[in-house]
């Protein structure tokens, strides 16, 4: 009988040979007869057992290749026009990047279509395979979300997007029982000829303008996945509490976490103790303890892959979508007071004036010795402990607070970008109606949680560094030089200045912030700003953190909400040979593709919960319309100015319509609108006064008029009057700004 062949020439040959990979293909290509073919089999079942291969119907194949033949779904093109598509196979994690070659003849394909295509391997960067198509076999259907309103006919689904008009039609055998006014969920069917689009309701999602329904919207909204598959929870339920065994014991020191009141989870701790090395005089030893996420979230885990699809936790005023189970983001992970729990841990010397000295990484094993929130923190420092702050003032936290004033001396030093935007807390009650709408406080206590949080993550990426293992720097690239002019057009109508001509540091940003703190101008020059940096990505190279000020950045203290700080925890736990759950040879050669996927998840969150508190601030509104605000324009575009009400912290828009019947000139470069009879210039920064007109909250959309603008009364909408012109937009007394038209 022929020798049987070994494991790896098997796996090599179905490599090399994909269509060709029944077991009586296999079995004649290295010539097995007889009893062999029984050998053959065993060694296939073990190959398949080992995960080296798999098997579908009566072939096989290498375990995570695609199929020489494939089913795939068709993606929107690109910035360069190219056509992408993923398949559709089952039991494909993370699925590789095929390009679709296309040649004469080919029918024109859309994002959506589902098309079978023929397949084949190549060894490039931007893709893995390139497709061949063999004939189209249908769409995707699209995704309809909106309110449903009875008609003769059926009905129509009117959209929840602000901006959108578009209807579709939906009859009666489709409309799967829903009423008048509720929030449906449906899909595209059939093809477009006369009238309105068609759609089919898939799901009934209740009174849109009912409480907390406006996240349940956002959720569908943005595609933010909000149940976990059963692979998951079933995995998450088998998770255990962790032992001392390969750790270091820390439950002797004092840590404590300090986080909002109502925190849903707890994954940092923190503690301060003077230096008692005669050779730092002043100075200070730092713990930063994390919750050790990466020993329950393993890599190629289902926990690991829906925590990377996820990307990260989305908070909304009335519930969390977590990127973990609750059993282990509320529980198991959660430095709670007074249980062990598994933590990476750094110690960090600082010395008297904030400056690293040198860190230290550990696994360990800690336990808190209270849960505390911002307010009671900052409540003990300023004379009033409560009976659980209070045992823990002297000892634990006013070491702390010393710690920070230190690290807060070395922050101006380095000068990040210090921008003054207040944040808005919505309060809800029980029922989930909107009860008040303030602007959060900003205590030294949420200061000094930040501070120890950025110097850990520092320590991270620097620890990385050095140890030479690959990471995922959190990247914050300095603003074009086109938002740079147009922010310095702005600070020039105001009357000051930016640099120009030189390399740009945060610190000079900084001194225009401070030359408008207390000016009417501070709130424009604080919004203009923001609007000229960059978002913020991650990427495994390092580009540097322009906002903090910072060379090495990375994300290390929040892995129960965010998948990049679970990526550093890997790869200190591969660096320093920790065990077997730091960062796989799959995750170092996916980590570029990791970066977008959790930047763009990222994204989504923010886009998600912006909706939400525009959503839930309509609503607040709606039983105010007809009432006056004061507020400063936020915006300017061609159909209307966009005005952020001081009571609320609001946007609401002035349709272009809303301003008189004369003809006003956009000017993108000066951000204006300049009427052609009156002259009147109206642009980002003036105080204007304005009435609410109307309220939206399935779309979060609020329609004003504008009454005045810079305490001058404006003539009511449509009525010609004088030379009517208010003080121009941004202008100071010792500048005047130049408005310049397009020809």
């Amino acid at each position: 009988m022929k020798p049987l062949p070994s494991k790896d020439q098997i796996r090599q040959w179905i490599t090399d040979n994909p269509g060709l990979s029944a077991k009586r293909d296999i079995a004649k290509a290295f010539g097995i007869k007889g009893d062999g073919r029984i050998e053959l089999k065993r060694l296939l079942r073990e190959l398949e057992g080992e995960g080296v291969v798999e098997k579908t119907a009566r072939r096989f194949r290498e375990a995570g290749t695609l199929p020489p033949v494939a089913v795939l779904q068709v993606l929107a093109p690109d910035s360069a026009g190219d056509l992408y598509a993923t398949p559709l196979e089952e039991g494909i994690e993370d699925a590789p990047r095929i390009l679709i070659v296309q040649k004469k003849g080919d029918p024109a394909l859309g994002a959506g279509d589902r098309i079978l295509a023929r397949l084949a391997k190549v060894d490039l960067d931007d893709y893995v395979y390139e497709a061949r198509l063999i004939r189209r076999l249908g769409s995707n259907p699209a995704k309809v979300l909106g309110v449903f309103r009875v008609t003769a006919e059926g009905g129509r689904i009117q959209p929840i997007d602000k901006g959108s008009d578009k209807e579709w039609r939906v009859s009666s055998d489709m409309a799967m029982g829903a009423r008048d006014g509720e929030l449906v969920e449906a899909e595209a069917v059939g093809g477009r000829r006369l009238g309105l689009p068609q759609a089919r309701i898939l799901a009934r999602l209740g009174d849109p303008s009912g409480p907390r329904a406006a996240s349940l919207i956002a959720i569908h909204q943005h595609g933010i996945p909000d149940q976990f598959p059963d692979a998951v929870i079933a995995e998450a339920d088998r998770a255990e509490p962790v032992g001392l065994k390969g750790r270091e014991d820390l439950r002797q020191l004092p840590l404590l976490t300090i986080d909002p009141e109502d925190a849903r989870d707890r994954d940092d701790a923190v503690l301060a103790e003077t230096d008692t090395d005669l050779g730092n005089p002043g100075g200070f030893v730092l713990w930063v303890a994390i919750a050790d996420v990466a020993h329950y979230v393993t890599p190629g885990s289902a926990l690991d892959r829906e925590a990377r699809r996820r990307g990260n936790s989305t908070y909304f005023p009335d519930r969390v979508v977590p990127m973990l189970p609750d059993i282990l983001s509320g529980d198991l992970c959660s430095l709670h007071e007074g249980v062990d729990r598994a933590c990476l841990a750094v110690r960090i010397v600082i010395d008297a004036e904030g400056h690293k000295r040198s860190h230290q990484f550990v696994r360990g094993l800690m336990r808190s010795v209270a849960s505390l929130h911002y307010g009671q923190v900052q409540a003990a420092i300023d004379g009033a402990p409560d009976d659980r702050a209070g045992p823990l003032l002297e000892q634990v936290l006013k070491p702390l607070y010393a710690a920070y004033a230190a690290l807060h001396r070395a922050r101006e030093l380095r000068q990040p970008l210090d921008l003054d935007l207040p944040e808005r807390k919505i309060v809800l009650d029980e029922a989930g109606h909107v009860t008040s709408v303030a602007f959060k406080d900003r205590l030294d206590a949420h200061k000094l949680i930040e501070e120890f949080m950025i110097l850990a993550n520092v320590a991270a990426a620097e620890e990385l560094i050095r140890m030479k293992h690959p990471l995922l720097f959190r990247v914050h690239e300095e603003p074009s030089p086109l938002k740079l002019d147009a922010l310095r057009e702005v600070a020039e109508g105001a009357g000051m200045t930016l640099a120009k001509g030189q390399v740009l540091k945060t610190q000079h940003l900084n001194r225009l912030l401070s030359q408008a703190e207390g000016t009417e101008f501070d709130e424009l020059i604080n919004l203009s700003t923001l609007r000229s940096m960059t978002q913020a990505y991650y990427h495994p190279e390092n580009f540097g953190h322009f906002g903090l000020a910072l060379r090495n950045y990375a994300h290390f203290t929040s892995p129960i909400r965010r998948y990049s700080d679970l990526i550093i925890h890997r790869a200190l736990i591969a660096a320093h040979g920790w065990g077997k759950d730091g960062l796989s040879p799959w995750d170092i050669e996916n980590l570029e593709e990791t970066g977008k996927l959790i930047s763009e998840a990222e994204r989504r969150s923010m886009a998600a919960e912006r909706d939400t508190t525009d959503r839930y601030l309509a609503a607040y509104l709606a039983d105010r319309v007809g009432a006056e605000f004061a507020g400063r324009i936020s915006g300017v575009q061609r159909f209307g100015l966009f005005v952020r009400l001081d009571e609320t912290g609001a946007d609401g828009l002035i349709p272009i319509r809303a301003l008189g019947r004369e003809f006003f000139h956009y000017d993108e470069a000066s951000q204006t609108l300049m009427g052609s009879e009156t002259g009147l210039t109206l642009g980002i920064g003036q105080r204007v006064m304005v009435r609410l007109a109307e309220a939206t909250p399935v779309t979060g959309g609020l329609i004003l008029d504008l009454l005045s603008v810079e305490g001058a009364t404006l003539k009511p909408a449509g009525r010609k009057s004088g030379k009517y012109q208010p003080r121009k937009p941004a202008q100071a007394a010792a500048k005047r700004r130049v408005v310049r038209r397009r020809k």
